[in-house]
């Protein structure tokens, strides 16, 4: 087990963590992306849901 968490710590000195800037970058970038297929995939319900309608 010690072994183990010496190796974890080990291996997460090697990580190359992103700046601020870069982590409040990559953050627009996801929450965008997440918001935009939320807005397509409501429209593609919405024409689904009123072709469906029709039968």
């Amino acid at each position: 087990m010690f072994k183990f968490l010496k190796d974890v710590s080990r291996e997460m000195k090697k990580v190359s963590w992103p700046t601020g800037k870069e982590l409040r970058s990559y953050t627009v970038i996801v929450l965008s992306t997440v918001i935009l297929m939320a807005i397509f995939f409501f429209i593609v319900d919405l024409g689904i849901s009123s072709f469906l309608e029709l039968f």
